[in-house]
């Protein structure tokens, strides 16, 4: 079943980190450094790119999350999530991007607020939380193919990925029943600026 993506054709395929064909010792550390970033790739770009960092929201409303997301969060088929798709851009150059799936009955007492973030990084609000944990990690490679034609509206045609782009997906609890699954990708633009 295809996913109601800005960014995708169809759902990229996972695979559980350091299991099957996608050990760390076969990633190229650049990506590794990133893919395994234990902490906030929120203050890992502010430190990167400095004031230049934004995000850009390419779309958040409430969908059917694709089956193999549901299964991740324990969700019965059916049933509604946020979807919610954003670039973290350096200037007008996004360098990340990520799709975020955030169920109902997360967004009970303090975490509404997940709901109503705009342009407002996730990643703020989930690495402030001590009750964050991340409790899987999964790896995928995505080809030129799967991404859809013009995934950054505001942007040139030529932005559109030209080169196998990994991913990361991490299932996140706030809680008892207060998951949320976060999936990034980290562009090729990331890899002319980033970090050791």
């Amino acid at each position: 079943m295809n996913i109601r993506s800005q960014l995708f054709i169809h759902p990229p395929r996972w695979q559980r980190a350091h299991h099957g064909s996608l050990p760390r010792s076969r990633i190229h550390p650049a990506s590794a450094s990133w893919l395994f970033e234990p902490g906030s790739l929120t203050q890992r770009l502010l430190r990167l790119v400095g004031d230049k960092f934004h995000v850009v929201l390419l779309q958040q409303s409430w969908q059917k999350p694709g089956m193999d997301e549901a299964r991740q969060l324990g969700l019965k088929p059916g049933h509604r999530a946020i979807v919610r798709e954003v670039a973290l851009q350096n200037g007008p150059q996004p360098l990340v991007v990520a799709r975020s799936i955030i169920p109902a009955q997360t967004l009970y007492g303090a975490d509404r607020r997940l709901a109503n973030l705009g342009s407002r990084p996730l990643g703020h609000i989930l690495f402030a939380d001590p009750r964050l944990q991340r409790l899987q990690l999964q790896l995928t490679r995505v080809t030129p193919g799967d991404w859809q034609p013009k995934p950054f509206p505001d942007q040139a045609p030529d932005q559109t990925p030209t080169a196998l782009v990994w991913g990361r997906r991490s299932l996140y609890s706030l809680g008892p029943e207060h998951k949320l699954l976060v999936a990034e990708f980290f562009l090729p633009p990331l890899f002319q600026i980033s970090d050791p």
